[in-house]
């Protein structure tokens, strides 16, 4: 596992399907649940980023980068 210290942050633009945003979108509030006014209080662009984030590094993304082919 890496190291929280080795990581930093980037910003890029990723495709996924809409069915995958939707998906984050209606678990986070789910979890997140409402305020007092009824609102949900979760950054959904947040969850998405710490989703991927998570499965690239559960997935061997520094494997995947270190071979040539899949440039």
């Amino acid at each position: 596992m890496t190291d929280e210290k080795d990581l930093i942050e980037i910003h890029v633009n990723v495709k996924i399907t809409t069915v995958s945003l939707q998906t984050i979108v209606g678990n986070a509030k789910k979890i997140a649940g409402r305020n007092e006014k009824g609102h949900y209080r979760v950054d959904t662009a947040d969850k998405v980023s710490e989703m991927i984030s998570s499965f690239l590094l559960e997935n061997d993304f520094e494997g995947y980068v270190e071979d040539i082919n899949n440039y």
